[in-house]
């Protein structure tokens, strides 16, 4: 590939009017405000950190500094194998993970529920990066019940906590990039709240947006590129905040170029229609799994990934779903369950 790539570059240099009037048959991309290399690369489906130093050479004339893209200028994209972001996954032992009838042991989730029994292996192998939405000096949407206020990062919390403990107990390595060190799973309604979740490792959490996000983008990248060849994904869990008179059902977005994202939230929509449709026949399950590219965690991670929001907090419905613990359970598992469905149907 490099070879071709050098070949492509020196054509560009000496004949660049035949490379004009070829690039229809070129995979090109032209550069938005705000682009850099790995934001343009990550848009058009190829893996940044692979491609990077092809994009350079066929592409150095028409960058700033040899590194910096021009707004509105056309870029080549290089080739790749590779059918979307991820790296396809290979056949790996991991010592870290939960085996099946082994018990282990693990604070963050509070003395209760500490001790994880391994049920299954169906996961081992595999690497999940969770993240629930919000925390430190940012609560997320608030509301009051029973004359306690309660905010969104408090349950989004929890229901990660229940996520991670199934799927440790069925093999995978779990990375949960924003904890409480002493919140654990919680069996209460009213989770009392706190400011003083950080960021994996041991950060504290900075109060301005953009920089929270991008902390939790750094944390969970580092950590891609550490497990590179594994069977790696991202689940980021929100609660919603629309108007009080708006019931929502469990959805779910994902990234417009990454064919396994759009599986792996299209196997949990699916598992929560399935669900639904035999634990409550009487109503309709009108969840559902889209595009949104647009949100930062969703285009600047490299795991393929889903976004998804619980219910609507400042909703009396969707609150009963929220506050009750056996519920939050259940979204726990019915989570779990769709990721095994994403992962075994690979």
């Amino acid at each position: 590939m490099l070879l071709k790539s050098i070949i492509s570059l020196f054509l560009l240099l000496c004949f660049p009017i035949t490379i004009l009037i070829a690039q229809d048959s070129l995979n090109t991309a032209i550069a938005q405000k705000g682009d850099g290399i790995y934001s343009l690369l990550r848009k058009q489906g190829v893996d940044p950190y692979i491609t990077y130093d092809d994009f350079i050479a066929l592409n150095l004339p028409r960058l700033r500094d040899s590194m910096h893209l021009y707004e509105g200028m056309t870029y080549i994209i290089p080739e790749t194998s590779e059918e979307s972001l991820e790296i396809a996954p290979e056949e790996t032992e991991e010592d870290e993970t939960t085996n099946k009838d082994e018990t282990n042991s693990y604070e963050i989730f509070g003395e209760k529920y500490a001790e994880v029994p391994g049920k299954s292996e169906r996961l081992k192998g595999t690497v999940y990066y969770l993240i629930s939405g919000h925390g430190g000096p940012d609560p997320g949407a608030m509301t009051q019940t029973a004359g306690k206020s309660i905010s969104e990062d408090e349950y989004a919390y929890d229901v990660t906590l229940r996520l991670a403990r199934e799927l440790l107990s069925h093999g995978a390595l779990v990375y949960i990039i924003v904890r409480d060190p002493d919140d654990g799973i919680r069996d209460a309604r009213i989770l009392e709240m706190d400011k003083d979740e950080l960021v994996l490792p041991d950060q504290t959490i900075p109060l301005n947006q953009k920089e929270r996000l991008d902390q939790r983008v750094d944390a969970v990248n580092k950590l891609y590129l550490k497990h590179k060849g594994k069977h790696q994904r991202l689940v980021v869990t929100h609660v919603d905040s629309r108007s009080k008179g708006q019931n929502i059902d469990v959805f779910f977005y994902y990234h417009e170029k990454s064919k396994n994202g759009k599986k792996l939230a299209e196997s949990i929509h699916n598992t929560f229609k399935k669900k639904y449709k035999k634990y409550q026949p009487n109503r309709s399950y009108s969840g559902t799994f889209e595009d949104r590219s647009n949100l930062y965690l969703v285009k600047k991670t490299l795991p393929a990934m889903t976004f998804i929001e619980i219910g609507n907090i400042r909703n009396k419905k969707d609150q009963r779903r929220i506050l009750d613990y056996d519920n939050r359970q259940a979204l726990a598992k019915w989570i779990s369950e769709g990721v095994i469905l994403d992962y075994e149907g690979k």
